[in-house]
């Protein structure tokens, strides 16, 4: 009789179960993909790829060193006015401050004092060719003469070259004028600061920033992992949704003794002007581990109840759930260690809801 009722129990069992995975082969086979479903799909073939993976990499923001002119003033004198601050973009020639010079001064008597020395000289010439041709003096005079006209006007136009390198104006100001087209990225004086005349330190820098540099630390156990070529993705605090493509073009062989690190610059487009030299960036560095594997897009994987699924799409009355194990994700590209073979077509857009169809 006990036995009887264990038999029973069984058959019950199976049968429900049966009866369960019957009605959920009905579901899957009465299911179709609706045209309009269809045409909100995009579909990927599974195929092998390089297994890359990812090193993540801290470093700065810098204006690229050949785009870049330190600025200094050539006069001591006091600092009258400031046009320009941080950040502003300025054209070359532009005047940026205005320093009152008792130097400038000087320079403009000195180009005065060289004006009149050559129209002395050129009356000494004059006068000692009216006296050669009247034989009341040698030709070795009139040579002496034109020498020393020759010297007088090689030393005007030596002040008046001078005059046109710095843009110096009569009187007593000076201009301190961009070189060269692009933002300021420094700036270490103020109004009413009196400038020394040995002094020696940069007064403004001017980056042109439409391209830049992040140069970031690789720490020495992974500095055999990283080589000039490689593909990386830069991002900063300030616009961490906006990632920035650039190429490894190049290792500093030497070693910073403070943070044992070495660097690497990756030069990244910037035609927005969002990157600021200073910036404190993240750069994540791929590298290949040498080895293929089933790879496809990380929009076609669907985590749901602790695993890992994907649609596998054989036509529209014909669609299979199926387990597969990841291997690793890496940003759009997810590899897959078992699950799925090459070939195997995957729905990889809104496979999520498909997915809830077939299971819920």
């Amino acid at each position: 009789m006990k036995n009887n009722t264990i038999y029973l129990l069984l058959a019950l069992i199976i049968s429900s179960a049966c009866t369960k995975e019957k009605k959920e082969n009905e579901q899957a086979s009465a299911f179709r993909l609706s045209d309009t479903m269809l045409s909100k799909c995009e579909f990927y073939q599974a195929s092998e790829k390089e297994v890359k993976n990812e090193l993540r990499l801290f470093g700065k923001i810098q204006a690229d060193n050949n785009k870049q002119a330190q600025i200094y003033s050539i006069v001591g004198g006091n600092v009258i006015k400031i046009n320009v601050e941080l950040g502003d973009y300025v054209k070359k020639g532009q005047v940026l401050a205005v320093i009152r010079s008792g130097e400038v001064a000087t320079y403009e008597r000195d180009r005065l004092d060289a004006y009149g020395n050559v129209a002395l000289a050129e009356k000494n010439l004059q006068v000692a060719k009216d006296l050669f041709k009247g034989k009341l003096s040698s030709e070795k005079d009139v040579i002496v003469a034109k020498r020393e006209l020759e010297r007088q006007q090689a030393e005007l136009a030596r002040i008046n070259e001078v005059f046109s390198i710095y843009n110096l104006k009569k009187g007593s100001l000076y201009n301190i004028t961009a070189s060269m087209n692009g933002f300021i990225v420094k700036k270490d004086i103020n109004i009413n600061e009196q400038i020394r005349a040995d002094k020696s330190d940069v007064l403004f820098s001017i980056a042109e920033i439409n391209e830049v540099w992040a140069i970031a630390n690789v720490n020495e156990s992974d500095i055999p992992r990283v080589k000039e070529g490689f593909d990386a993705s830069v991002s900063t605090l300030s616009y961490p949704d906006d990632i920035y493509k650039g190429k490894i073009d190049k290792i500093f062989t030497e070693i910073d003794p403070d943070t044992k690190a070495m660097k690497v610059r990756i030069r990244i487009p910037n035609a927005n002007y969002k990157l600021k030299p200073e910036m404190n960036a993240t750069v994540n560095v791929a590298y290949s581990e040498h080895e293929q594997m089933i790879a496809v897009p990380s929009s076609s994987v669907i985590f749901d109840k602790s695993k890992n699924w994907v649609m596998i799409f054989k036509d529209r009355a014909n669609i299979e759930t199926r387990l597969v194990e990841v291997y690793r994700q890496l940003g759009d590209v997810t590899y897959i260690s078992s699950g799925l073979s090459r070939g195997d077509k995957v729905i990889s857009r809104n496979g999520m809801l498909i997915y809830d169809a077939l299971n819920d």
